[in-house]
């Protein structure tokens, strides 16, 4: 059991650069479930991994085993590794539990603080008095499309249909659950960090295929979403501090986007090429292997807790 845990713990290292190359030629929307699921897979077995190295250490601890029934402790290996590894893995999970708290916390609180500055007016759209160009999507019952003055004075009517149909696809499609949810497996395993980005990107690419179809007009959302990131940037820090949790259209790479969406349109990549379906199944093995192993070091820690067991009931 001892060495099948150290397989969830490593294949995030190999899995993350091939989640990555998959979800580039996916479509926008069925790459951003594809990282979401992968990094949310990997970081429970990375988790459980490391839930399962506590146990054989922690059955040295009397309490412990009166409550297992144990005789002996369950001997993964040398009793000083044992131990040494239960102690390490548990420090580690403590700490992940503490930083993923503080992290839900945080995040829970800088939406709350968004909601109360744009107050409880009636309507989808909120527009706050500010000179500093800036929209966003404010997740929430119900959520809103945040808008300053100083972004309304610096489009044209119909750049700002294109920009509310940006954030309206990103409330619609629960684009901050599936932020949310990477960002917090982020924090289980380092490996994980790599998939933020391409995630964002995603997402973003995702509500400007929906603001193009809601237009009408390719070239017309990317104007509005170029025309929007260069006010944003020329104000420099907005005057009211956007939340972390929001998605915005001035967001992530805003060049590749304008450039996909001048591009030739397309509502799905052509076919991968053979490297790519290569690089999809190795994905496939890696989740595959690490869910494997993690059930296979679970089933073989309960097959030592029933033998210990029998050894005490039958002494």
């Amino acid at each position: 059991m001892i060495y099948l845990v150290w397989v969830p713990l490593l294949m995030p290292f190999l899995a993350v650069p091939a989640a990555r190359r998959v979800a580039a030629a996916l479509s926008p929307r069925h790459a951003a479930w594809l990282l979401t699921a992968a990094a949310l897979a990997l970081a429970a077995g990375s988790s459980a991994a490391m839930a399962l190295l506590v146990v054989p250490g922690a059955s040295y601890l009397p309490a412990v085993a009166v409550l297992g029934e144990l005789l002996e402790p369950l001997t993964a290996g040398p009793p000083a590794l044992t131990i040494a590894l239960a102690l390490a893995a548990g420090g580690l999970l403590a700490w992940r539990t503490a930083v993923l708290a503080v992290a839900a916390h945080r995040h829970r609180a800088d939406l709350r603080r968004a909601r109360i500055a744009v107050g409880g007016t009636d309507g989808e759209l909120a527009v706050l008095r500010d000179s500093s160009p800036d929209a966003y999507a404010l997740p929430g019952r119900p959520g809103r499309i945040v808008v300053t003055t100083g972004m309304l004075r610096a489009l044209e009517p119909a750049e700002r249909e294109a920009l509310f149909a940006h954030e309206r696809a990103h409330l619609r499609g629960r684009h901050h659950v599936l932020l949310a949810a990477v960002e917090l497996a982020a924090l289980c395993h380092p490996a994980l960090r790599a998939l933020r980005e391409p995630l964002g990107y995603a997402l973003e690419r995702t509500a400007d295929e929906a603001a193009a179809v809601a237009v009408g007009d390719r070239r017309l959302a990317a104007r509005a979403i170029g025309r929007a990131a260069l006010a944003a940037r020329a104000a420099g820090t907005p005057g009211r501090v956007r939340p972390r949790a929001v998605l915005a259209a001035t967001a992530g790479p805003v060049p590749r986007r304008v450039a996909a969406l001048l591009g030739a349109e397309a509502s799905a990549p052509p076919a991968a090429p053979r490297t790519g379906r290569l690089v999809a199944g190795l994905l496939l093995i890696c989740l595959t292997l690490s869910g494997a192993t993690v059930l296979g070091a679970a089933n073989d820690l309960h097959t030592h807790i029933e033998i210990a067991q029998g050894e005490s009931a039958a002494k």
